[in-house]
């Protein structure tokens, strides 16, 4: 157990790397409009590496680091909070837009990856102000 703590101790500070935080999300939808096998395990691997391809950042002030971090500590506690709702209000839209590039009906997609994005930015920043409200102590569970 303490291993797989040391694990995810490792991604969470790398992916709390700008660089990773922001080169994830609507990638998704690319394999799904393009009904490409081989787009998914691109895609896939991507999002499997992109945690650990980056390294540490060398500070914490980055909003997106703080973002990230914010999460890592969310996760150890998942408090039914205002940030429950927003994460499950873009996960609904991601489906959403899931669904929408899937019958391929562009605009429905876009606007549903918009909305997702948006909620994405507001869970965001929940979790930077979560991070900053526990002094940025780092999550040791």
């Amino acid at each position: 157990m303490e291993d797989w703590r040391k694990i995810k101790r490792a991604v969470f500070a790398r992916h709390s790397n700008p660089w990773s935080a922001w080169t994830s999300a609507p990638l998704m939808l690319v394999p799904v409009w393009r009904r490409s096998w081989r787009d998914a395990a691109l895609v896939g691997v991507w999002m499997a590496l992109n945690p650990v391809v980056f390294g540490k950042p060398s500070h914490e002030r980055a909003w997106a680091t703080r973002a990230v971090l914010g999460e890592e500590q969310w996760i150890a506690h998942r408090p039914l909070d205002t940030a429950m709702a927003v994460d499950v209000a873009a996960t609904a839209a991601g489906l959403a837009a899931m669904v929408a590039a899937r019958q391929r009906r562009a605009i429905p997609a876009a606007a549903a990856t918009v909305l997702e994005m948006g909620l994405l930015m507001a869970y965001w920043e929940l979790m930077a102000r979560y991070y900053d409200r526990n002094g940025g102590v780092r999550c040791k569970s």
